[in-house]
This record gives structure tokens, C-alpha cells and sequence, in this order.
């Protein structure tokens, strides 16, 4: 849960998660659609996924022991180098190195190292240091002591260098070069995106999508949303062309722009009722749900303010 997240947005999330799921066995045992509600507003939804799909793999190939060594940890779904040495040494007690954002900064400082930390050749020289620092004796703590220095005093600007244990072992402190190190990683391009959800009631009904796995999203419900090159001919159109869908489009009620990974959006929010079909596309589920049934689906971030707007405007079905 921490990883591209803060402690403070992770700790009541990790309550309700462990509440509901107090065990590997319970976890493994869940309904995915459950634990994506539970994981709603954290985003990277592959984390959660990938944990359901670990507890399974431990509960069928461990006999439910959660696996002890780096090797075997690496195999389990969304486990990496990183992950795997920070459960190691954090559960079990057991020397393993750790390199991740605050420590990855940490070492680069120490060492002196001004090339990319991401490259392959960074990567080798920080994990190969990384493994020198760990102790066989308290090799839990002493990573978290490491982490802990570069989150509070090694930080990305205006370190406090006068206040840091190993200021006379930093080269980059030696060299004037702690302001030029680590070299920052290169920002993607970002994309703009111009996207529209259509919210097609039928009564107090509202028609739902499943996100598919490799789309944006994957395994969550959301409301009918395309690009809007795809709706050229229109979006009564598209809703008929696309879905077997007969409608009446109404107003655009709300706009909203959003982040994800790469990608700016703008999202217009249309309302539209539906006057005949079912929903049919292929391999795609859909689902028909009112505002209480809303409130217990797992929806993406935008798709959860559009619930809302929908209950606090009291938005009805016709247009």
C-alpha cells in the first residue's frame, strides 16, 4: 500500500483492509471485486490486484506460509527486488538490501554517484553498496534507519546535512555536489486527453462497465466513457453503434480533469436516458445499478464524483 503513496493517505486503509482481510488465507479467499472497493481512492489498482494474486499463490504453492527468502519472495505476483528486501528484513529479520526512493538518494550522496541511478549500470553500483551497508544483526532496523535518514534528513531539497550521522562519510557533501545529486529522473511527456462519460439512466438505474484487465482501470466499474474522437458522429450515435444502445442525450452536467500516470484528461460528464437495448459488447460486462448499489461497487476516482454529483444534485433520468 505505501508504494507510490504516503503514510498518511495508507494508515486507515490499511485498518479497514486487515480488518476485513485479518489473514493471507481470508485475502486469498476474497472476492476481487471486494478488494478493489476496499482499495478505491489509492489508485495503482494492479497492487491490489497483484496482492489478492500473491495470498492465492502462498495459500496453493506455500501451504499458506508466507515464503522467507528473496528467490521465492521474487516469484510471488507484484513482488520485486525492493519489496521482497523490505519484507525480508522487516518480517523476518533477515539480512536483505533495499534500495528504493529515500535510500536510493542516500547512497547516490554517499557514494558521490552523479550518473543515472535508474540506468543499469546505477542500479548495479547502488544494490552492490546496498548489500555492503546491511548487517547480519538487526538488518530490520537498520534499513529502516537508512530509509528513515533520507525521508527526514537527506531529502530531495535543502537536506540537513549539519544534523546527519554520516555527513563525514558523504562524498557529494565533500565535493560541493549535494544540490546536483541524485541526477532527477526524466519527466514523461505528458498526453492530453479530452474524454466524455455518459451517464445513461434508465429509471433510478445507471448504466455501468467493467474495466477490462489491460485497460485503464481493470476490474473496476465505471460509467460508459470513450475518447471523444471516438463519438465523431455523435454520441446518440456512438451509444447505438457501439453498445446496441437507443438514447436520448441530455445535458453535460459536469467537467472534471484528472491525472493518470502520463496522461491530463478532461472528462465531460453527459446525461443521457436510455430509451431501448441492452448493453452487448464483447467480453465486456455491464450492469445496471442504482445510488445505493453505486455506493458498495468499486469505482475509479472519477467515477466516484460522478456518483456523488449524481446523489447531492439529485440529477434524474430524464434530460
Amino acid at each position: 500500500m505505501l508504494q507510490q503513496t504516503t503514510v498518511a493517505a495508507v494508515v486507515p486503509y490499511f485498518e479497514r483492509f486487515v480488518a476485513r482481510f485479518p489473514s493471507v488465507a481470508d485475502l486469498a479467499a476474497a472476492d476481487e471485486h471486494d478488494v478493489l472497493q476496499l482499495w478505491e481512492g489509492l489508485g495503482y489498482y494492479s497492487r491490489a490486484r497483484n496482492l489478492r494474486r500473491a495470498a492465492q499463490s502462498i495459500v496453493e504453492h506455500h501451504a499458506g506460509v508466507f515464503p522467507n527468502d528473496v528467490a521465492r519472495l521474487q516469484e510471488l505476483p507484484g513482488i520485486g527486488r525492493y519489496t521482497a528486501g523490505a519484507i525480508l528484513s522487516f518480517a523476518f529479520d533477515k539480512p536483505a538490501p533495499i534500495v528504493e526512493a529515500n535510500t536510493l538518494r542516500l547512497y547516490c550522496r554517499l557514494l558521490g554517484y552523479g550518473a543515472d541511478p535508474r540506468s543499469a549500470e546505477g542500479q548495479r553500483v547502488l544494490w552492490r553498496f546496498a548489500e555492503e551497508l546491511v548487517p547480519s544483526d538487526q538488518p530490520g532496523e537498520i534499513n529502516q534507519a537508512l530509509m528513515e535518514l533520507g525521508a527526514t534528513v537527506c531529502t530531495p531539497v535543502n537536506p540537513a546535512c549539519d544534523d546527519c550521522p554520516l555527513a563525514t562519510f558523504c562524498a557529494a557533501k565533500e565535493q560541493g555536489t549535494v544540490a546536483e545529486i541524485p541526477l532527477p529522473a526524466k519527466r514523461p511527456e505528458i498526453t492530453e486527453l479530452a474524454e466524455v462519460a455518459v451517464v445513461l439512466a434508465r429509471g433510478d438505474q445507471y448504466l455501468l462497465m467493467r474495466r477490462n484487465p489491460g485497460e485503464r482501470w481493470a476490474g473496476l466499474w465505471d460509467f460508459l466513457r470513450f475518447g471523444e474522437h471516438d463519438a465523431v458522429g455523435g454520441l446518440e450515435r456512438h451509444l447505438r453503434d457501439r453498445f446496441g444502445l437507443n438514447s436520448k442525450l441530455g445535458m453535460e452536467f459536469h467537467e472534471m480533469k484528472h491525472s493518470v500516470t502520463r496522461y491530463r484528461i478532461t472528462l465531460r460528464c453527459v446525461r443521457a436516458t436510455w430509451i431501448a437495448g441492452e448493453p452487448v459488447e464483447k467480453d465486456r460486462a455491464f450492469r445496471w445499478a442504482n445510488l445505493n448499489e453505486l455506493a458498495e461497487m468499486p469505482l475509479p476516482v472519477t467515477g466516484r464524483k460522478i456518483a456523488r454529483l449524481l446523489e447531492t444534485a439529485g440529477l434524474k433520468s430524464q434530460g
